[in-house]
């Protein structure tokens, strides 16, 4: 009996143990899952993440195209798109954000920047945002950014100008050092291949790119960047059916025959059909009316060699559309363009257009410095050809002109000082310096003197806007003009190429206009993609066998130089 009873209390004891064990396993497993729950609430409960299907994130379709992977030799690029449609004007007055937001687009800009291998990183675009905000901070304006960078450009990749130089051996040094570089210029080129080379202003001009995009995602506006800071050098050409803008065959009583290639033998004129569309702005439609309008009781004058005379005549016949105009004055004698007795021509034209009073003129001054004869007495005396004294009309006249268009270039040759008798002097005498004796050091010496001078006379003539045009390329191939040099070709062959380089491929009117008051119409690089626009062999007065491969048919490419002028004024 008492061992029956020892059995059974036994039993009772195994089932109680069970029952406490599996008590316990529960309360085990109920603290296990409570504590996962509060660890990863529900990706605890999800399969591996290697289970997922994984997207790949959507690309921006965007991309700024300052940093191209390589820099080609021929300096050409692929034809892109000029405007992505989906991008929206930017407000001019919203240029500034705050660090932490313009950190994010540069962050964004970057990540698409990697998938299409570029060589930036983070923490560069974001070195360079904290000193554009700091800049703008500081400064208030986007603008003393870019003059922040100029001054570095200046201190570190050119020869410093000096404009007032404490002697006159370190002026001429100081200029001739700047077109020294003058020839090694690559005329088109892409922007910043090289990272290291990024200037802050581009920078800034991506950033801004970025936000605008940001901003106006769902827009369908075309974005543009303020005509202000448009660099309208910078483009592409394209076909409009809307050119050419006068016809050259009807352009008589302004446009010589000798430029007027409708008159001539050739026969292939789709380089007429050419329009200059610059890159990520918008470049205003010249009107005759609205020229006129906008130069109401003003005057503009083009002053230097036969290229300027080119774009005289061919603004001439914009501001008419190449039609007659019996009413326009010709008011020469009032600028001193008579012809002397006994020449050929006058120094220049001047006419007139009554119903605004506007006034526009060209003045012969081929190396844009004072010409003068050492002996008025002597008809075949020599000329002082003074590299530091401005043209006498600029002295005479910069005060009855409003807008002033100058250039010089092609007439720095020995062929031209010997034709001419020409004879460099500087400050009165004949020049003794070996440095000037080189053409070449003796024309960037006088383009800087001439751009300074004027600079200094804006204060007196608070109206008064001064362009220094960069110089117009030439063509010839296998030869100069007099030795077989020819420009065959007719057919048009930038159509979709893009110039898209920062600095004017003319080294020599880039570097003088900075820190100055003058500003460069740039049309070199623009302008050297279009060699089929030249007179050629088709030049009613060549000698056999010369061909022009400089001046340039009309209407044609200095109808662009004409258009970017009216954009700038």
């Amino acid at each position: 009996m008492t061992l029956h009873r020892y059995r059974m209390k036994r039993g009772a004891l195994r089932r109680r143990a069970k029952d406490i064990s599996l008590v316990l396993i529960v309360l085990v497993c109920a603290t296990l899952v409570l504590w996962s729950w509060d660890t990863t609430p529900t990706s605890s409960f999800l399969p591996p993440e290697s289970h997922f299907l994984k997207l790949e994130p959507e690309e921006k379709s965007e991309r700024i195209p300052t940093v191209p992977n390589t820099e080609t030799k021929d300096s050409y690029s692929s034809a892109t798109p000029f405007v992505n449609k989906e991008q929206s004007k930017e407000d001019p007055t919203d240029n500034k954000d705050t660090e932490e937001e313009e950190e994010k687009q540069v962050e964004e800009v970057t990540d698409s920047e990697t998938n299409q291998g570029k060589a930036s990183t983070i923490e560069k675009e974001e070195k360079q945002v904290e000193e554009v905000t700091d800049s703008e901070t500081d400064q208030g304006k986007a603008s003393n950014i870019e003059g922040e960078q100029v001054e570095r450009e200046v201190s570190v990749s050119e020869p410093k100008f000096q404009k007032t130089p404490t002697s006159e051996e370190n002026k001429i040094e100081q200029e001739v050092t700047a077109g020294e570089a003058d020839a090694k210029t690559t005329h088109i080129k892409k922007t910043n291949s090289d990272p290291e080379k990024k200037t802050l202003t581009t920078d800034q001009e991506r950033i801004e790119q970025v936000v605008a995009k940001k901003d106006d995602d769902d827009s369908s506006s075309t974005a543009r960047i303020s005509n202000q800071a448009c660099n309208y050098a910078k483009g592409k050409w394209v076909v409009d059916k809307h050119r050419p803008l006068y016809s050259g065959s009807r352009c008589k009583q302004w446009l010589a025959s000798m430029w007027a290639c409708r008159l001539m033998q050739r026969t292939d004129f789709a380089f007429e059909r050419l329009r200059w569309q610059p890159k990520d702005c918008s470049m205003e439609d010249f009107e005759g009316s609205k020229f006129l309008r906008r130069m109401q009781d003003k005057t503009l004058a083009f002053v230097g060699d036969s290229l300027g005379r080119q774009q005289f005549q061919s603004m001439m016949c914009m501001i008419t559309g190449g039609k007659e105009r019996r009413d326009v004055l010709d008011v020469g004698p009032e600028f001193g363009f008579i012809t002397p007795q006994g020449g050929a021509r006058p120094g220049g034209w001047a006419y007139r257009f009554p119903e605004t009073n506007t006034t526009v003129l060209y003045h012969w001054s081929s190396t844009l410095c004072d010409i003068e004869p050492i002996n008025t007495l002597d008809p075949l005396t020599e000329h002082a050809m003074h590299l530091d004294r401005p043209p006498a009309f600029l002295r005479n006249y910069l005060h009855k002109i409003n807008v002033l268009v100058m250039n010089t270039g092609h007439h720095w040759n020995r062929g031209k000082l010997n034709g001419n008798r020409w004879v460099m002097h500087l400050n009165g005498v004949p020049n003794t310096n070996r440095k000037l004796a080189a053409l070449g050091n003796a024309k960037n010496f006088t383009i800087h003197s001439t751009v300074s001078w004027v600079s200094s006379q804006l204060p007196n003539h608070p109206g008064l806007k001064a362009f220094y045009r960069s110089l117009s390329p030439r063509h010839f191939v296998g030869g100069e003009w007099n030795t077989g040099g020819s420009c065959n070709n007719t057919t048009p062959m930038s159509i979709g190429k893009e110039v898209l380089q920062e600095e004017s491929s003319d080294y020599s009117a880039g570097h003088a206009v900075k820190g100055t008051g003058v500003k460069l119409l740039d049309i070199t690089a623009l302008s050297h993609i279009r060699d089929e626009g030249h007179i050629s062999r088709f030049s009613i007065s060549a000698s056999k066998g010369v061909q022009d491969c400089l001046h340039w048919c009309l209407p044609g490419v200095p109808d662009t130089w004409n258009e970017i002028l009216f954009a700038m004024i």
